[in-house]
């Protein structure tokens, strides 16, 4: 009965005829299109972009303009109550120690970390699209099984209980499957809340009420290939919180820079001009006035503030060097256990589908011997027990097999 799994798929499928169909690829781009996560981080690389371009225009000339405008209470002699100024400005950062190249380059990469942090979050966010795809198809499978079960147990009660009219079983063995059939009962209304559960937290991923359900064109029982294990060295390389860690210790480095330049000799230079009353406004007479203005500040003596701003920028890129160490000790962790699970998961997954077979085969050779009179009520009451652990259990090994696989490939962030 290896094909068991695949036919109750199969009715599952037929039974739904009418609803909304989707595969496991069409689900993980729902997902990711309308994840909320994603969002925000797309919204944070875009801000990171706007500050970069922000820092770029430390390179540029500044053009600002003051003004003011004035009146006395007391006249002086002729002279006009009122008078203003007009002075606009044009003003060049020539050299600043460092600093706007640095605060630059320091956006820059943190931009490019952020957008590393975006390609994590979708890794993050189509694996548990996947794990809710999986889970909705093992309910399913779940909830037939336990329909099937409870039409196996309910056709032997037919047939003891016509048995015990005729007076061939006694009492016991007709309480018996009534006691087994409520049992089953009761079990499928677990399994379909079960599988209520699953299919609100599938919407609920996709931003979507569906109170139809759905039909999943993929399935658990599907072929997913074992893919081949991944190196330490080549997971770095493509995954993008490793790629996010280099550029963080990066922007540490650029920080220290930022750090230094604070106190080191600054240059600017600018172009000013007036245009004002004069004062006293005898005639309300104006003037234009202008002049150049080169500024130099130069640091003397801060109490050695630069030498602790520039030891806690250089504790930051430590710290980010530690924390990339620390990143590379949980991929090898994370990528050991996930191998383990999706070999366990797979062999789990051949042994339950052979255990099936002979739990259908005991199954067949207790209904028959019990028709023929060589068995009895509690035998096959114990073969279907039997069955359906067994077949529960084969489906559990497939979802488990399946998640292994999806967690394996975020781990390995493979597409």
């Amino acid at each position: 009965m290896k094909r068991a799994i695949f036919i109750l798929f199969s009715l599952v499928l037929g039974a739904a005829a009418a609803k909304a169909q989707i595969s496991i690829e069409e689900y993980r781009e729902q997902v990711m299109s309308r994840s909320l996560e994603l969002m925000d981080s797309r919204l944070e690389s875009d801000k990171l972009l706007s500050v970069s371009e922000k820092e770029r225009t430390g390179f540029l000339p500044s053009l600002s303009a003051d003004g003011s405008f004035t009146t006395d209470f007391r006249r002086s002699g002729d002279a006009d109550l009122w008078g203003f100024r007009v002075e606009p400005r044009i003003e060049q950062t020539i050299y600043a120690g460092g600093r706007v190249r640095a605060a630059y380059r320091q956006s820059l990469v943190n931009y490019e970390a952020a957008l590393q942090r975006e390609e994590q979050m979708a890794l993050d966010v189509r694996f548990s699209a996947d794990d809710a795809y999986w889970m909705l198809s093992a309910m399913q499978l779940y909830k037939a099984a336990t329909v099937e079960y409870v039409s196996l147990i309910r056709s032997l009660y037919d047939v003891v209980q016509e048995r015990y009219r005729e007076g061939y079983v006694a009492k016991g063995d007709l309480l018996q499957v009534e006691a087994r059939l409520s049992d089953a009962e009761y079990s499928l209304i677990v399994s379909q809340n079960n599988y209520e559960v699953a299919l609100h937290r599938f919407n609920n991923l996709r931003r979507e009420v569906d109170t139809l359900g759905v039909v999943l064109t993929s399935s658990i029982v599907d072929s997913l290939a074992q893919p081949l294990r991944a190196s330490v060295d080549y997971i770095a390389e493509r995954r993008p919180d490793v790629q996010e860690a280099r550029r963080s210790i990066l922007s540490a480095e650029y920080g220290v820079k930022v750090a230094q330049s604070a106190y080191n000799p600054s240059v600017s230079a600018g172009v000013s001009g007036s245009w004002q009353t004069y004062s006293p406004n005898a005639a309300g007479k104006t003037y234009l006035d202008g002049g150049l203005v080169v500024g130099v500040k130069v640091p003397i003596f801060h109490w050695r503030e630069r030498r602790h701003a520039v030891a806690s920028s250089r504790r930051d890129v430590e710290r980010k060097e530690v924390q990339l160490e620390q990143l590379y000790v949980q991929i090898s962790r994370e990528e050991a256990d996930g191998w383990s699970a999706l070999v366990s998961s797979f062999s789990q997954m051949q042994s339950s589908l052979k255990n099936v077979d002979i739990a259908s085969e005991n199954l067949s050779i207790s209904n028959f011997s019990y028709q023929e009179g060589q068995a009895t009520v509690l035998d096959v009451l114990q073969a279907q027990l039997s069955w359906i652990q067994i077949y529960t259990n084969a489906i559990t090994a497939r979802y488990n097999y399946a998640v292994a696989w999806s967690a394996y490939r975020r781990i390995t962030a493979e597409e």
